[in-house]
């Protein structure tokens, strides 16, 4: 029963943290509006995030060993709570570069702790549970944010949505419920240093292929989508379409997990590319029905299907270096996330939103056409793919 709690309480920490990723989200267009700036400096701003996450996942990956998992995870609830309070006083593109940076480097840490703390909390050899349970919460938690604004601007239209308050109550209970979880780190690694370099090997390369190609669809969603349906007088839909191209991955988790790791991430990539074209034929054209359906079908592939199965298959194939390999996992994924964002939005503001779509759909043409060309990497350790009955 203690162990139960004790995940739960990890998982409601992990959700809480990325709730507050993307709880902004719905406000870009009016951060922007604010300040008198244009898509560019609102995808800057959004993938500043990025620049908090892979420091940390490149050089601190060991912070958690120094000075014990429950401590990394009280840092990082503290750094979502100071990034919402920024928002909350400051509603400007400024603020928000500052805060996505904040909420990068907190997000690190929670990856590069939260698959090795819940493991060890669960106290099992059977890391596909834990990995289940991380997988779950911050799906759920990366689009629960812009659902709970969208839903308090309809009701009330402020640049203090009722969501702030909501997740900062969230965020002070998680504190309180996380200070009683058990420190698991063995107290002789706290004398090792906190420099630990991601792990690569092939597998990790590869998965880490799939997941940025899918996480850099989900930040066009989240960054570039709300602005252009801003200009069609659609803008508060623009954290339904994030929530749904977030959390509704969590439904197919359940058939990824019954999956090989590397079938379950083909079949995310087949369905990314013609959600991807649905998606950006409803942007062009100003259809919410075929933006919000595209935005459910791209989160089947890639917080469903690429994101379980790529950790899953992470996570199996590094041995003794899981957490390590998780952090390179996830420094591929926000790669994924900033880059080629950052360059669409260029490409809107420079030549507008037709050819940035255009120049978006060859990138994810061309890296699935490399991913499916190079999947005979992983034959060689096959055997260690093996799915298990869950």
């Amino acid at each position: 029963m203690t162990a139960t709690r004790n995940n739960k309480y990890l998982a409601f920490a992990l959700c809480v943290i990325t709730t507050s990723v993307n709880i902004q989200g719905p406000l870009y267009a009016i951060y922007a509006q604010n300040d008198g700036y244009g898509v560019l400096a609102t995808t800057i701003a959004f993938s500043l995030y990025v620049l908090g996450v892979i420091p940390v996942l490149l050089a601190f990956g060991g912070l958690s060993d120094k000075i014990g998992r429950k401590k990394t995870i009280l840092i990082s609830l503290g750094l979502s709570i100071a990034a919402t309070a920024l928002m909350m006083f400051y509603p400007y593109t400024r603020a928000l570069a500052v805060a996505r940076l904040l909420l990068g480097v907190g997000t690190a840490l929670m990856a590069a702790t939260a698959t090795a703390y819940m493991i060890e909390l669960i106290g099992s050899s059977d890391t596909a549970h834990a990995t289940t349970w991380v997988t779950a919460s911050t799906t759920i938690g990366f689009g629960l944010g812009p659902a709970l604004t969208t839903v308090s601007l309809l009701a009330y239209e402020s640049s203090q949505p009722a969501s702030f308050f909501i997740l900062l109550a969230c965020a002070f209970l998680s504190m309180f419920l996380v200070w009683q979880l058990p420190e698991t780190s063995p107290k002789q690694l706290n004398k090792v240093s906190m420099l630990k370099l991601p792990y690569f090997n092939r597998e990790v390369i590869w998965y880490g292929g799939g997941i940025l190609i899918c996480w850099a669809t989900t930040g066009l969603v989240l960054s570039i989508i709300p602005s252009v349906l801003a200009t069609h007088g659609l803008a508060k839909y623009a954290g339904i379409s994030s929530m749904l191209a977030i959390s509704c991955g969590l439904l197919f988790q359940p058939i990824a997990r019954k999956l090989d790791p590397k079938v379950s991430s083909k079949l995310g990539i087949m369905i990314l590319l013609p959600a991807y074209t649905l998606l950006a034929w409803g942007a062009l054209h100003a259809n919410l029905p075929a933006i919000l359906l595209a935005a459910f079908a791209a989160s089947s592939s890639c917080y469903g299907f690429v994101y379980l199965g790529g950790l899953s298959g992470v996570t199996r194939s590094a041995g003794k270096e899981q957490a390590r390999a998780s952090a390179g996992y996830f420094l591929m994924a926000y790669m994924g996330f900033s880059v080629p964002v950052i360059f669409t939005g260029l490409i809107v503001d420079r030549y507008g939103a037709a050819v940035a779509f255009y120049a978006f759909g060859l990138f994810l043409l061309l890296g699935a056409l490399i991913l499916f060309a190079s999947g005979s990497i992983l034959q060689v350790n096959q055997a260690r793919f093996e799915p298990k009955n869950l």
